[in-house]
């Protein structure tokens, strides 16, 4: 593990959240590096997507909701008060189970985020042709759909749904991406297509994924985190963590005995 704080893009400390008077997670101490892929993976409630959506502040809509601790994302807590949420949002980009394309077009579906980031000026048809062209070929949709970029977004397949869900994030430009179950609602082909553009887009982004995949997490990640029970087990590279897993838990787990 880096101790190189500079080199870290989620760091966590002392992180303890309460659903009301249920605790959802414990004591979390986390050093996630930039620039590679990190799944999260253990067995449903553990506390994996609890975890994801603080990271963006989520899950503070929820009004019985209760957070000590602290999160730096890039080196900022994001709970400290000169924090603006909308910030927090433009630098944390969230993908969700199933996709959630808004019901417009495809191009104002790229454009959607990048439109409320750039209030004050109003850039150019030329300027969003580029930023909806740049988007698509980063998600490798911009072939099959750049002849029908004004067609509604939801009459693409979930696999190019949730391939326009990456796109709307990319021109805003987020450091981290956070990925709840994304491949969860998507067939054999779909997955795998999904699971590519994920490994691309490595080179730019830090990626967190939540998954309950075990193939998947061993596919697509550099480094893996083990949950139970709203606690970190173990930490590791995805490859120590499959093939000599530190913890017995994480052993169990791995080999199917509960979850």
């Amino acid at each position: 593990m880096t101790t190189d704080s500079q080199a870290l893009a989620i760091r966590t400390r002392d992180l303890n959240l309460w659903y009301g008077t249920f605790q959802a997670l414990f004591d979390v101490d986390l050093k996630i590096k930039q620039g590679i892929i990190t799944s999260l993976i253990g067995p449903s409630g553990c506390g994996k997507s609890t975890f994801l959506r603080s990271v963006n502040r989520i899950n503070e809509r929820l009004g019985y909701v209760r957070i000590n601790g602290a999160i730096e994302v890039l080196g900022k807590n994001i709970y400290d008060e000169d924090v603006e949420l909308v910030q927090v949002r433009k630098q944390i980009g969230m993908v969700f189970q199933r996709p959630n394309p808004l019901p417009i077009s495809i191009r104002d579906n790229v454009l959607f985020g990048y439109n409320i980031h750039t209030q004050g000026r109003r850039p150019s048809y030329r300027e969003q042709d580029d930023v909806v062209e740049n988007a698509l070929r980063q998600v490798l949709l911009w072939d099959e759909v750049k002849d029908k970029l004004k067609s509604k977004a939801t009459e693409l397949s979930l696999e190019e749904q949730q391939k326009l869900c990456i796109a709307r994030l990319i021109p805003v430009k987020p450091g981290v991406l956070l990925m709840d179950e994304p491949c969860s609602a998507l067939d054999p082909k779909g997955t795998e297509a999904v699971e590519e553009l994920i490994w691309e887009l490595r080179d730019n982004y830090t990626i967190l994924i939540v998954t309950h995949n075990m193939a998947q997490a061993r596919r697509t990640s550099e480094e893996c985190i083990f949950m139970l029970m709203g606690k970190v087990i173990e930490h590791t590279a995805t490859n120590t963590m499959f093939v000599t897993p530190a913890q017995q838990e994480t052993a169990d787990y791995i080999e199917g005995r509960y979850g």
